[in-house]
């Protein structure tokens, strides 16, 4: 029997593609000239920061904060991120809060108040005001500290939310359970 030999087929041989062709870069000279552009100058205008000796300290509640500076010479204004105090907190109730260690250290007419709080909502803002002025009255005059004290306003009140666990529905709630 004679040998059967196969011979391979090859595929032909692919033509390499050109080289691609780069356009040449323009210059910034062949576009529009650069003209000067006229600025416009904004004033700021300044908020009326009061100055002089304040003593400062910071409240907290729940999630809020509040930053209080309690100025030594002053009519009793109290503003509330840059709002009047009756604006920031229309109910009566908050104003009774916030007011009340001024008016346990007879202090309600003699300082004036500029406070920044963030976080929380109304209720905790105004415990952490309370809780900020209180601390601020005391770094003015620690003999304040007898009257603050039995009555809880220089105490941190650190109840916070419980955190949701997994396989309960919220903090402690237990998915319903069936008997049957």
């Amino acid at each position: 029997m004679p040998n059967k030999t196969t011979e391979k087929k090859t595929a032909p041989a692919k033509a390499k593609a050109a080289p691609k062709k780069t356009a040449p870069k323009k210059t910034d000279e062949a576009a529009a000239p650069k003209v000067p552009v006229a600025v416009k100058e904004v004033k700021k205008t300044a908020l009326a920061k009061k100055e002089g000796n304040y003593f400062y300290a910071s409240g907290k509640r729940k999630t809020a904060v509040a930053n209080v500076r309690i100025y030594s010479e002053g009519n009793g204004s109290i503003t509330i991120n840059e709002r009047s105090f009756e604006n920031f907190f229309p109910v009566m109730t908050d104003q009774d809060k916030i007011l009340s260690p001024l008016r346990m250290t007879g202090n309600l007419k003699g300082f004036d108040i500029s406070v920044k709080v963030f976080g929380g909502g109304v209720h905790s803002q105004a415990e952490a005001i309370r809780h900020g002025i209180s601390k601020a009255l005391l770094a003015f005059n620690v003999a304040l500290r007898s009257t603050l004290k039995p009555a809880g306003l220089l105490t941190r009140d650190s109840r916070i939310k419980e955190r949701k666990k997994y396989g309960l529905k919220r903090a402690r709630r237990a998915p319903q359970w069936q008997k049957r």
